[in-house]
């Protein structure tokens, strides 16, 4: 319906409306165009494509937004808003260079957009594919590719890659390619280990294009398969489907057993299950939306591990030093390393070697938490001593040391409990403003700003996501259906005490003592 069509003259009802309607947009452009206001000051026809090349021209500065019409279900509209895009979006020619940054020194670089340049592409998506397996998206910034050629995954170490094959991608339809150059967007076939966001060059070592930054996830759901063959089906799905979606997380619960799938919301984990289920074709129950706290500190603290073990008739040794300190809210881990190795010492020990499994080791100490056992966040962990003997260190023990002395510092550094808090958009009818403020109150939320837009009321509020479930409901039943509200993360802040007396499941709580008894 609607994919056939043809183009006629305007049915004489619509005409004056049609007539209205150019008129406005020749008054709009003659306020950025000369031409355009020279003639219809005169009173003069304007050309088509006089119109046409006004709009690229400030659709291109930013000086306007072309605005179209139509519905993709039905296929109406889809054809006038393909060729809009021809018209009037830039080329890789019409928009500035893209930035990128130096490796080492994180300088800032210009690609430019040169077909005879050094080649340089974006990985924007990565897409599962029945026929031919994963698909990674390239956006080519610079220089040209080739099916067979080897490249590089600068934002993995270089990793190296062969390219199979070339695909152009025309919506369901897909021709096979054998070059694409700078501007061109292709389907590649055949990476090992590219994701979402990697950059992709012809050398190893140069600089990586603006990297994508994924919010974090904030709600999850248990999915169990129904069978162990439906099990090894879903093991396959969930992997697939992380390489797809950098917003999707998969882990195993380390206390139940449980498959826990993670992600931006309600709707995002409904449409992740339902393509795991029908798409798929994997038999599962699923579980109720959890949310996803997180855990930080409070204080600072230090922490000690001597690691010496015997095994395999070989002796294992480390020593590891570090304090941990409370971060800013949204600052994530940070490690710094104060320990300086000289020359001499590198000759004995180089303990230069292992700096990067003690990293390893302590970034890995903030996946389970001390209070409950969620991912710890918003902690800067220092690195004050590490010590290790020739033939009995390696990476191994040194992660295994640093692991167990944060964890050491951590139980001295007063837990507490982290939960989402979203930030929420609400847009409503004036009359309905009173009973959709008092819901958003009564669900802990926080109203920030309120602001009339035509004749719509804008809402923002900053609410905690335990108590936003199920809101898409109510407010269409508060409103009639007529007011409409997104919702994003905000940052993670302190639970109060009864959300945490509710997830621990007792009567009374004390940081502190929690923390003590951690010990």
């Amino acid at each position: 319906f609607g994919s056939e069509f043809v183009i006629c003259e305007i049915p004489e009802e619509y005409s004056e409306r049609a007539l209205i309607a150019r008129e406005a947009l020749i008054d709009a452009l003659s306020t950025e165009n000369d031409e355009i206001l020279e003639l219809a000051l005169e009173d003069k026809d304007v050309p088509e494509e006089l119109l046409r090349k006004a709009i690229r021209e400030n659709t291109i500065s930013n000086k306007i937004v072309p605005v179209y019409c139509g519905s993709a279900f039905k296929n109406k509209g889809v054809q006038d808003l393909l060729d809009a895009v021809t018209y009037y979006l830039p080329s890789p020619l019409d928009i500035p260079a893209a930035l990128a940054y130096e490796i080492d020194s994180h300088e800032e670089v210009k690609i430019e957009s040169d077909p005879e340049g050094p080649f340089v592409a974006l990985a924007f998506k990565i897409a599962a594919d029945p026929h031919v397996g994963s698909l990674a998206y390239l956006r080519i910034y610079s220089g040209s590719i080739e099916s067979g050629k080897v490249v590089y995954n600068v934002t993995r170490d270089g990793r190296k890659e062969r390219i199979g094959r070339l695909l152009q991608m025309h919506a369901n339809q897909r021709q096979d390619v054998s070059k694409a150059v700078a501007g061109d967007i292709v389907a590649v076939v055949g990476f090992k280990a590219v994701g979402t966001g990697d950059t992709i060059a012809s050398v190893a070592k140069t600089s990586t294009l603006e990297k994508i930054t994924f919010p974090e996830t904030v709600i999850s759901v248990a999915i169990e398969p129904k069978t162990q063959a439906d099990l090894s089906k879903l093991t396959e799905v969930l992997s697939a489907l992380m390489n797809e979606d950098p917003t999707f997380k998969a882990k195993i619960d380390s206390d139940t057993g449980e498959t826990l799938i993670s992600g931006m919301g309600e709707l995002h984990l409904e449409i992740i299950v339902d393509r795991i289920l029908r798409e798929f074709n994997v038999k599962a129950s699923v579980g109720k939306p959890q949310v996803a706290y997180k855990e930080g500190i409070t204080q600072v603290a230090s922490g000690c591990c001597t690691y010496e073990r015997q095994i395999g008739g070989k002796n294992q040794y480390a020593e590891v030093k570090v304090s941990v300190s409370p971060l800013e809210r949204g600052k994530g881990f940070v490690f710094i390393n104060k320990v300086v190795v000289s020359k001499a010492d590198s000759k004995e020990f180089n303990l230069n070697n292992f700096f990067k499994s003690i990293e390893n080791g302590c970034q890995d100490a903030m996946n389970d938490g001390i209070l409950i056992g969620y991912p710890l966040v918003d902690v800067c962990v220092t690195l004050n001593y590490a010590a290790g003997r020739e033939g009995e260190s390696n990476e191994v023990s040194f992660k295994i040391a640093a692991y167990e002395a944060v964890k050491d510092a951590l139980r001295k550094a007063g837990a507490v409990l982290l939960e989402p808090y979203m930030k929420v958009s609400i847009e409503t009818p004036e009359q309905y403003m009173g009973d959709i403020i008092g819901n958003l109150n009564s669900r802990r939320g926080k109203v920030i700003n309120m602001e009339m837009r035509d004749d719509i009321r804008v809402i923002e509020c900053h609410s905690p996501l335990s108590d936003m479930f199920g809101y898409s409901t109510q407010l269409r039943s508060l409103s009639q259906g007529r007011a409409t509200f997104t919702m994003e993360l905000l940052h993670y802040d302190e639970a109060p005490k009864a959300v945490v007396e509710r997830i621990l499941g007792v009567n009374s709580y004390c940081f502190q003592s929690q923390a003590e008894a951690s010990f």
